[in-house]
């Protein structure tokens, strides 16, 4: 048979293709794409929250010491079990029960490769014919193309702006149906910077019980709080409705690179046990891949011998930085934010492209930012479902975000309309 006549019965999957189309990365790839190579300035990444790049965000000695204790041992060489290394999932229980009313068990606890992974696990978990989940917007966009991969229907409420992106109870309420099963919390807030109340926690925790669905607290970015409201647990109120609670030390410990993260079942009543969530849990860790061995062995020193000074270090290097961005941002006009950051390393910022002369939208911004000055921030759009609003990390060195938000005004000053 002569070459270009052969029938193969293979192609790609085109689902993948779809959902994958939207993701930081991707849009992350697509912005350095546009960079000029004929700009010999460094580029100044406000794009990801990804610090560990910068001396003044290396992780603590301790976790360093860890891994290699870990290495060393020669403990840590072969296959984990499916749910993770029993002493990880105990000091993972152990490090949870610090801020719970209740106690953890080590079987409540699921290693996983990153947040990302848990993810992947508590959607698969919870996702049958039909079902539908209810996510912010703006959200986190692995939330969305991870329910699409799942055929999970996705339906968004807003976060308020100018109640420090609260979530808008009354639009949860109104888009429940029979086969809502979940919502998704991220607390502290990516992409908005926000810190949720005792209070707030507990009226999201009260609505998702009378709507009878759990609620998937996303909490990576726990306890990276500078502002007046101190992070809270969504698993404080697992006792009124049962909570998936995701988290890492990708972010506290600032390696994102080592792919450690985890979920657990903040549910003292055993609902999830109750109706299937946590064999479906078991059976999904069963058919996936797991976190690397050694760093699972490394977790418990890690998190039992970190010191405070190592986080109050960090949390004050965020909250300067967080002040010089917000400082940089009031020096450009076309950019706004409702509220300062109080968590995470992000605050979103309003665009208003009207007082540009050639930029149409948040997207065009963004490009156009990064190719004429190499400097990298987010698209809200597309990334959040936030049109016209634009993400900005303060998760670098101080000179960065300064020198970063310096070349904004300078882009600004330029495509500015004339009066």
């Amino acid at each position: 048979m002569e070459n270009g006549s052969q029938k193969w019965r293979f192609q790609g999957n085109k689902r993948l293709n779809s959902t994958s189309a939207i993701s930081i990365r991707g849009i992350m790839d697509m912005l350095i794409g546009n960079l000029s190579t004929d700009d010999p300035r460094p580029i100044i990444p406000l794009g990801n929250g990804d610090p560990s790049q910068f001396p003044c965000f290396r992780t603590s000695t301790t976790a360093e010491e860890a891994i290699v204790d870990a290495l060393h041992s020669t403990k840590h060489n072969g296959y984990a079990p499916a749910a993770g290394v029993p002493s990880a999932r105990r000091a993972i229980a152990n490090y949870l029960n610090r801020d719970l009313p209740y106690k953890l068990s080590p079987n409540d606890v699921y290693l996983t490769s990153g947040c990302i992974q848990a993810i992947e696990v508590a959607l698969a978990a919870i996702t049958n014919p039909g079902a539908n989940i209810l996510l912010p917007r703006p959200g986190f966009p692995a939330y969305e193309s991870r329910a699409a991969y799942e055929n999970l229907q996705v339906r968004h409420f807003d976060l308020l702006p100018d109640k420090g992106w609260e979530v808008d109870v009354d639009a949860v309420q109104a888009l429940v149906d029979e086969n809502t099963v979940a919502m998704v919390i991220i607390n502290p807030g990516n992409p908005c910077g926000n810190v949720y109340s005792y209070d707030h926690l507990k009226l999201v925790a009260e609505t998702a019980r009378k709507l009878g669905i759990l609620v998937i607290a996303d909490e990576v970015y726990s306890h990276l709080t500078f502002g007046s409201t101190p992070f809270v647990p969504m698993g404080v109120f697992g006792s009124i409705v049962p909570v998936l609670s995701l988290g890492a030390i990708s972010k506290r410990w600032v390696v994102p690179g080592w792919r450690l993260g985890w979920l657990a079942t903040s549910d003292p009543n055993g609902i999830l046990q109750k109706t299937g969530i946590v064999e479906s849990i078991t059976g999904y860790c069963n058919i996936t891949t797991d976190a690397a061995t050694f760093v699972q062995g490394a977790v418990p020193q890690i998190l039992e011998n970190t010191k405070d000074e190592f986080f109050s270090k960090l949390i004050g290097t965020l909250k300067e930085a967080a002040e010089k961005c917000v400082d940089g941002i009031k020096e450009v006009p076309c950019l706004t934010f409702p509220s300062k950051p109080e968590g995470s390393m992000f605050v979103l910022v309003k665009l208003n492209v009207s007082l540009l002369e050639d930029i149409g939208d948040d997207l065009e911004f963004c490009m156009k930012l990064a190719k004429e000055e190499k400097v990298i921030i987010i698209p809200a759009g597309m990334a959040f479902g936030m049109k016209n609003w634009v993400r900005i990390t303060f998760a670098c060195e101080i000179s960065a975000v300064e020198e970063g938000l310096r070349r904004i005004k300078a882009f600004y000053q330029r495509h500015a309309k004339k009066q």
